[in-house]
């Protein structure tokens, strides 16, 4: 007999984030978050993606022992505002048991149908910043701190139950030799000629946040037209840039702005930080904090998180300013690797920036839907 189970207190979603840890034991391609940054970000007291959103969360359990867990999540800025009748589930993990998932799923259905809502669609979080589909190739290969790993038997139970491919996400890599300094260098010059712009490095976290709710606004412009985006709020941003961006290394962020000072390019890039939270396992305390300063300071595999220019400028090759300047960085810090977060396989404007560096797709993941 399985029984679902809702999550609610602290101690409750303490077990619900610790469940992975028991599934993907001595798994070499999963990467586990901080347990603590993950309560938080279902603590409605601290995310403020709760001002706009709904979440509850389930366990199966089976035979006493937790089998499987699921987040039902409503999104109601793109229910009231987009019209999107969407309920959303993520956090899905289950052992190889068609009658959990099919438990788990069914407690989400229960929820939508109870929200006149007309479709399911899964797994992804909250909003646009958070993980994104369930991995159908590339499970040797090991995951990052922004996307979700699960075992291959995951994508037969979503078809046997009913569902089908809503979107197609791609995961891309490429040596950081790829990235040619000459013919870089030679665009840039043209198109801050052209454009009159202007690329702007960091070296002090401090100088780059009088910046970043213009870039947080232009990420909400240029990525505005691809299907189901959910526009960052506010409160969502203040969030955002007390938790990541002062901590991400200052050399990792570039900016364009024109004549006026006005951001028409940014780019937010992050140091690889998989080893290092393999060493962690889920703490920061006593060890793990140092895991991840050594990989902030070493990591020579660079993760492209966020790339943005603005719609008045795209199709114009904007991007190669950045790229030049990346380049310049990662060669005094000797990265090997740029590796590229989940995608949309039908954005072609983001393949075009990419080409020129001949990528490899090495994952590839999707989310799957199901009317209610």
């Amino acid at each position: 007999m399985i029984t679902i189970k809702e999550m609610v207190t602290k101690k409750d979603l303490k077990t619900f984030v610790k469940f992975p840890f028991k599934l993907y034991k001595n798994n070499n391609y999963w990467v586990p978050p901080i347990i603590k940054d993950e309560l938080e970000s279902f603590d409605k007291n601290i995310n403020p993606v709760f001002k706009h959103a709904a979440a509850r969360f389930f366990i199966a359990i089976k035979n006493n022992e937790i089998v499987g867990r699921i987040a039902a999540i409503i999104n109601y800025t793109e229910l009231h505002e987009q019209k999107l009748k969407k309920m959303r589930f993520g956090w899905f993990d289950f052992i190889d048991d068609i009658e959990v998932s099919k438990k788990l799923l069914e407690k989400v259905e229960e929820i939508g149908k109870e929200n006149h809502l007309k479709f399911m669609e899964g797994p992804v979080g909250f909003s646009n910043l958070d993980k994104v589909g369930v991995l159908t190739e590339g499970f040797d290969q090991i995951g990052t701190m922004v996307t979700w790993y699960n075992h291959p038997y995951f994508q037969s139970h979503y078809e046997k139950l009913g569902f089908t491919v809503e979107k197609e996400y791609l995961e891309n890599k490429f040596p950081f030799k790829n990235v040619l300094p000459k013919p870089l260098r030679r665009i840039s010059t043209i198109l801050e000629k052209r454009y009159q712009l202007t690329p702007l490095n960091f070296t002090r976290t401090k100088d780059i946040m009088p910046y970043v709710d213009k870039m947080f606004d232009l990420f909400n412009k240029s990525y505005a037209t691809l299907p189901s985006f959910v526009p960052i709020s506010d409160t969502e941003i203040d969030y955002f840039k007390k938790k990541y961006i002062s901590f991400i290394n200052p050399e990792y962020i570039k900016f364009v702005v024109d004549e006026n000072k006005e951001m028409v390019a940014f780019a937010i890039t992050m140091p690889s930080f998989s080893s290092a939270l393999q060493k962690a396992k889920g703490k920061l305390l006593p060890f793990g904090i140092f895991h991840l300063l050594k990989a902030k300071k070493n990591s020579k595999d660079a993760i492209f998180y966020l790339i943005g220019v603005h719609p008045e400028y795209q199709g114009k090759g904007i991007h190669a300013l950045i790229f030049n300047e990346y380049q310049k960085s990662f060669e005094k810090i000797g990265i090997v690797n740029c590796i590229r977060t989940p995608e949309l396989a039908s954005n072609n404007a983001i393949a075009a920036v990419w080409k020129n560096f001949d990528p490899v797709t090495y994952k590839k993941r999707c989310t799957y839907k199901k009317s209610l």
